[in-house]
């Protein structure tokens, strides 16, 4: 290798790092990204057998935690929060990544119910999470949360108007939160992923084309500048990268991973 080598400086060796949705393709990924980088992990999610196959694979230094919990319910943030402490004794990283797509429909044909369930899991369950690590990290006065959005939550988009909305809402808790912690050395930022290869993804393309019929997938990628659906492990290395010291310098930003989707 030679002179040709570069140490990996995006390291979390000894840190712990918490992570909600941990389940999904997107928290599964990453926090097999911050393991790999050397953090310890505390995997949170409501889906308790899912929950079991995404830390199944972590490396034994993982040392990793499965917890059971639900976002919209404070008490059960509490307690991921509180288990991860007495288990580590800290928190230096935080992935406040669950979030769900709701209903795909017109605004008109939208229920009330489920308008306050996208929003209590998009936006709630983020606020709680907020609310209940920032004290662990400011306390040490040092922290990384990394929130997730969306491109949604950039741009406008038909039949998810409630989940563009809350991821809007994202985007602005993790302005202000930011704000709030700057001076404590706790940074606060969120990924916003365009079209990730994903359940969700196929779960909105499903509902916007209730004919069934399979739509080519030239058409689903034509307006993404790459010309491909992005991969769970591209949000993923964002994530470690913001989590680590080489982003000590950011903090209030919103990193598209979207193949330059938003660009134009």
């Amino acid at each position: 290798m030679g002179g040709d080598f570069m140490p990996d400086r995006i390291r979390l060796d000894g840190r712990v790092a918490v992570v909600t949705g941990a389940a999904g393709v997107i928290g599964s990924a990453t926090a097999k990204r911050l393991a790999e980088r050397g953090a310890r992990i505390v995997a949170v999610d409501r889906q308790e057998q899912d929950l079991g196959a995404a830390i199944r694979d972590l490396p034994a230094s993982a040392e990793a935690l499965a917890i059971s919990a639900d976002v919209t319910a404070e008490d059960e943030v509490k307690k991921y929060v509180r288990t991860a402490i007495d288990r580590f004794g800290k928190i230096d990283v935080f992935y406040n990544n669950a979030g769900v797509e709701g209903d795909i429909a017109p605004l008109t044909d939208y229920s009330l119910e489920s308008f306050r369930r996208v929003l209590d899991v998009n936006v709630v369950g983020v606020f709680l999470g907020l609310k209940h690590v920032l004290p662990v990290m400011l306390a040490r006065n040092k922290g990384s949360i990394i929130n997730t959005a969306s491109i949604a939550g950039l741009i406008g988009a038909p039949d998810i108007a409630v989940y563009s909305a809350s991821k809007h809402a994202v985007i602005g808790l993790t302005r202000s939160a930011a704000i709030e912690c700057g001076k404590a050395s706790v940074r606060v930022n969120c990924v916003c992923p365009g079209m990730i290869d994903s359940r969700m993804l196929s779960s909105i393309i499903e509902g916007r084309n209730p004919s069934n019929a399979p739509i080519p997938n030239e058409k689903i990628v034509e307006r993404i500048p790459a010309r491909r659906l992005g991969r769970a492990s591209e949000v993923a290395s964002i994530v470690a990268f913001l989590a680590s010291d080489e982003a000590s310098y950011v903090s209030g930003s919103a990193y598209t991973v979207d193949g330059g989707r938003t660009a134009g």
